[in-house]
């Protein structure tokens, strides 16, 4: 189907399909195993939604950081289509592991928490290998005065993308979120998932990205190649001298001191920005404090900072190559500009796996035409909706360009950021009020899931066109890793404001059958007990409202209002540099 597809589109090259098909199965994997992840963390290995959150979003910001190792090893040693096959296995071999986890949780709950964090770890550096190198190579299937198509072909290569999106978020939770009907005494029915179903959902992943990897070993050599027939992302030629640029990059002593001393001076920044003294275990000062605070939640305070810094030192480690231009070098800084503004983008469209999927189990009805759709499989609406209007948009493209009303790639950007926030602002208008055992319908999921694929489609395939029109050759696969720590950052950022999620109806009800006032503790009407805390922490139940940059968060309006905000202001930010980010482009549209 995918072969039908390209071809469809004039003028492109047949390894596109082929790339198409291969990150459509990845994609697969990846948000397969993402729709039940959350779900399976909280409930199935007993960890709370908070902690589910953060642990998400440091998945993913890893996820997306180890693209710079693997695009700076692809470039100096592997090349591309090593580093893809490296990657995609990687990838498979850590789903299987998930899939042993899951097997194990009910007899021996402390093993399978060890294979969990050995599984996401396998994913972590098989998709730090796969992901830059693949889109690194579909910019290169394209000679230089063929560039102007890159628009369009990497809005047909996201369509594969979200085809594996769709694919994934409909077989994985269709398998590993299942609910049981559970009749009480009394005759009334309730909905029980069955947390052993979760392992099928990680073996159907397990599955996609074995197929994406063997289809791309034996299709590679016929049709991954230039017009004149040379294999694309081979080992590296020491000795290829790249066009109006130099061939290889000249790093200096002084370049890895200064990314040492960079890295090491943001991390412990990152770590004290991050360090929440209202959640310390222990009161004081000193280094006694200090490692308490590290050790409450050491992903939140280890691998976030570490994400942050290494997105800094590593931007500023590449402006330190001697080889490189003042066109060069401005073309870098439009891309280092523009990876800050995607952050806050990512943040908010990735609550999808975490906030948004526990809001659609506990406080969403999911019934549509009849049917209950299991409430992690809601997310599947951004990819049918990628379906339905990537090549529409990328037929929109192509005529503006023709028409010379074509917007550059950032004021594209600018207007995904508007449309994210647009759909926040929209959901947020529909839960004022709600309470906290009120339900909204699940097509407010749908209209929000809508205009997030909107404004996925002006921002993230024109990034990736973006790095293939501005990086320098040599730096190909490094620069592609580098946009993705915009995305890795995002991440990040996503599982701390995942976690500001206030406690929904089902946390009530929770505490209602414990005997625990919750609302009145929470509004300070009453002061909770030693047990009755005692109780909450054991049923990871928040009892005070969480804070965002002194911004107390009381509801789901509240929460979806923060989204608003942040993506509303980056958006007006990023219009209004526009013209300075023209300028420093020289000439790239």
């Amino acid at each position: 189907m995918s072969q039908s597809m390209i071809a469809a589109k004039k003028g492109h090259p047949k390894g596109l399909a082929v790339l198409f098909s291969t990150e459509m199965w990845e994609r697969f994997n990846f948000y397969g195993m993402r729709t039940i992840l959350t779900l399976f963390l909280s409930e199935a290995l007993l960890m709370g939604d908070e902690n589910a959150s953060i642990i998400y979003g440091g998945y993913l910001g890893l996820g997306y950081l180890t693209p710079m190792l693997g695009g700076y090893i692809s470039d100096k040693y592997l090349g591309n289509r090593n580093s893809i096959l490296l990657g995609g296995t990687l990838m498979a071999i850590g789903q299987l592991i998930l899939f042993t986890s899951a097997s194990t949780f009910a007899t021996n709950l402390d093993l399978s928490k060890t294979m969990m964090w050995t599984a996401l770890l396998f994913v972590i550096f098989g998709n730090g290998f796969f992901k830059p190198n693949i889109s690194s190579m579909v910019g290169q299937l394209y000679p230089k005065d063929q560039k102007s198509k890159l628009d369009s072909a990497f809005t047909i290569f996201y369509l594969g993308i979200n085809m594996g999106a769709f694919l994934g978020q409909f077989i994985c939770p269709f398998f590993g979120d299942v609910r049981n009907e559970v009749v009480a005494a009394d005759g009334t029915a309730t909905f029980v998932r069955d947390l052993g179903a979760f392992k099928w959902g990680f073996l159907a992943a397990a599955i996609a990205m074995i197929i994406g990897t063997v289809s791309f070993f034996f299709l590679k050599n016929k049709y991954v190649v230039t017009p004149d027939g040379k294999p694309v992302g081979g080992k590296p030629d020491k000795n290829e001298v790249h066009e109006d640029e130099a061939t290889h990059a000249h790093f200096s002593n002084t370049s890895v001191a200064v990314l040492c001393i960079t890295l090491v001076v943001t991390y412990f920044l990152f770590q004290y920005i991050s360090w929440d003294p209202a959640k310390m275990p222990m009161n004081g000062s000193g280094l006694g404090a200090y490692f308490s605070a590290l050790a409450v939640s050491p992903i939140k305070t280890f691998i976030y900072p570490f994400i942050y810094a290494s997105a800094i030192s590593l931007g500023i480690f590449i402006l330190t190559d001697k080889s490189l231009t003042k066109v060069e070098t401005h073309r870098i800084l439009v891309l280092y500009i523009v990876a800050f503004f995607v952050i806050f983008f990512w943040a908010a469209f990735e609550q999808s796996g975490s906030s948004l999927t526990f809001i659609a189990a506990r406080q969403t009805d999911t019934r549509i035409f009849g049917w209950t759709m299991p409430p992690s499989m809601v997310q599947i609406f951004n990819g049918v909706f990628v379906v339905i209007f990537a090549i529409p948009f990328s037929i929109l493209w192509d005529k503006l360009q023709k028409r010379r009303l074509e917007p550059i790639s950032t004021v594209k950007q600018a207007i995904g950021l508007a449309l994210i926030g647009i759909g926040y602002f929209i959901i947020a208008s529909q839960v004022k009020g709600l309470g906290t055992t009120g339900k909204i319908g699940v097509i407010w999921l749908i209209v929000l899931y809508l205009m997030h694929t909107w404004g996925e489609l002006c921002l993230s395939p024109i990034g990736l066109s973006l790095v293939a029109k501005l990086a320098p050759k040599r730096f190909s696969s490094l620069l592609m890793g580098v946009w993705f720590i915009g995305n890795a950052a995002g991440y990040a950022l996503t599982g701390t404001l995942g976690a500001l999620l206030p406690p929904t109806g089902e946390n009530y009800e929770k505490a209602a059958k414990a005997g625990i006032d919750l609302q009145g503790i929470l509004d300070k009407k009453i002061v909770p007990t030693a047990e009755q805390l005692s109780i909450l922490a054991e049923k990871k139940i928040a009892f005070t409202y969480p804070t965002f940059a002194g911004f107390t968060i009381e509801s789901l309006y509240d929460f979806f209002m923060l989204f608003v905000i942040l993506c509303g202001t980056a958006a007006l930010m990023l219009y209004a540099l526009t013209p300075l980010i023209k300028r420093m482009m020289h000439g790239v549209r």
